[in-house]
């Protein structure tokens, strides 16, 4: 790492002063010659008088931004293999997934601290010099004579672990942005939320009870003065105010119940993102399938034509187990959202009647429990099957998908719970995936 230090150059494109001010002197504090470009409409001739090892790009620029910036570097021979850190406030992950699309290595988001952007900074420089130094071995293999067909087997073997080892470094890159800005979400969403709600429920009780003494009173008055004066005689038939009185009572019974439903999405939302913690807890798995539902429970509801897509649940009795649920919780997202993608293709193409989703848990034995997500859309063939855990591969068209949600989901439950994730499928029928994971 230090010779990276020492050989480094860094370009920031930026059109603020204070923010390249301040990160030039952090980057010349780390040992990085620096560059600075706060024309957006330069770029190009700035790097043909010197090219840089990284380039640090703004999004928010006047004249031209900075995915357009990116599209007209990753389309030049000469710079298209510069690493491009987007910096910038801009923190909806439609743009983040945008920008890595676009050929971008990394996303970070305003306010960043320093310590992080340098940190970012030197594991993506080592990568590109490990990705040279693979070009250079492949160079090397080519040139070596049939005599060392097993020097160049077990050369490439080295070369792909390597490169399998980038790949899953940059899917958990991705998956830690995606998990990090969705808890900022939910937890924004749960504050707004929580702080009117607590007003409302901790109302509707001293509610209820003055309602309840001025009825008594009314009644009072009814038994001791039952012949008021005709003024009030005449306003009491005009206002109804027995069916107020008890009408006034049923609505704050709804509004109770009302609010109580929303505070129980709230809690569903906190227990979808629970992301916050490094080590395994125990956890209810059916408590993160219902909270993911709810949360998908928008793409199910009846849309145009096509009716509200059913959800069966067979729920067996499961343990709890220690997992990092946050990470579970994205698998049955990105496994039921799938499923939902199948079901609006076939409803498309008039291949079913009804939508449907069944979910199925059961405690296969005392050492794993299964939760089964089938579907009944147009299944997928099987040479496909082979290929849908692979990283970036994809069916959907562009802008419809990444390709990483499954090969994120397969990387969860093999690598960090030693658990099992398959598909079974047959074309016309549906599809069904498996989930497996170890109660201890």
């Amino acid at each position: 790492m230090n010779d990276i230090k020492a050989n480094g150059t860094i370009l920031i494109i930026d059109d603020i002063p204070n923010n390249v001010e301040l990160l030039c002197e952090s980057l010349d504090d780390a040992g990085y010659k620096v560059l600075v470009e706060t024309n957006s409409n330069n770029v190009i001739d700035k790097i043909k008088y010197s090219m840089p090892d990284l380039i640090l790009l703004d999004i928010m620029m006047p004249e031209v931004n900075g995915f357009e910036v990116c599209h007209l570097l990753q389309t030049e021979v000469t710079t298209k293999d510069i690493p491009i850190i987007f910096i910038t406030a801009i923190t909806d992950t439609f743009n983040k997934v945008k920008g890595l699309n676009l050929g971008a290595v990394d996303y970070i988001t305003k306010p960043f601290r320093y310590a992080e952007v340098l940190a970012r900074i030197q594991v993506h420089l080592k990568i590109k010099k490990l990705q040279k130094d693979i070009e250079c071995k492949n160079i090397q293999l080519e040139k070596l004579t049939n005599n060392l067909e097993s020097l160049v087997a077990e050369r490439t073997n080295e070369l792909t672990t390597t490169l399998n080892t980038l790949k899953q470094s940059q899917i958990k890159l991705i998956q830690s942005e995606k998990m990090s800005a969705l808890g900022v979400l939910v937890a924004g969403i749960g504050h707004e939320i929580n702080n009117p709600l607590s007003f409302i429920l901790s109302n509707i009780k001293p509610a209820q009870e003055y309602i309840d003494d001025i009825t008594h009173i009314f009644q009072l008055y009814q038994k001791y003065y039952p012949n008021p004066v005709q003024e009030i005689a005449d306003e009491l038939k005009t206002v109804e105010m027995e069916f107020t009185l008890e009408d006034l009572s049923r609505i704050l019974k709804s509004m109770q119940l009302g609010s109580e439903r929303i505070q129980g999405i709230s809690v569903s939302l906190r227990n979808f993102s629970r992301s916050d913690t490094n080590i395994k807890v125990l956890a209810d798995l059916h408590q993160g399938l219902d909270s993911t539902l709810l949360i998908l429970r928008h793409r199910m509801k009846t849309f145009d034509k096509r009716p509200e897509i059913k959800v069966i649940k067979n729920y067996g009795t499961l343990p709890q187990i220690k997992c990092y649920p946050g990470q579970i919780n994205q698998v049955f997202m990105n496994i039921i959202a799938n499923a939902i993608d199948a079901l609006e293709e076939a409803w498309e193409e008039r291949a079913i009647q009804q939508p449907e989703i069944i979910i199925s848990t059961e405690n296969s034995n005392a050492n794993t429990i299964s939760i089964c997500i089938s579907d009944n859309g147009l299944g997928i063939p099987e040479a496909i099957i082979k290929r849908i855990f692979a990283p970036t591969f994809t069916t959907k068209g562009v802008g419809k998908g990444t390709g990483l949600g499954l090969s994120i989901s397969h990387q969860i439950v093999y690598d960090n719970h030693q658990g099992h994730l398959s598909c079974v499928s047959e074309v016309g029928k549906g599809s069904k995936f498996i989930i497996q994971l170890p109660v201890k």
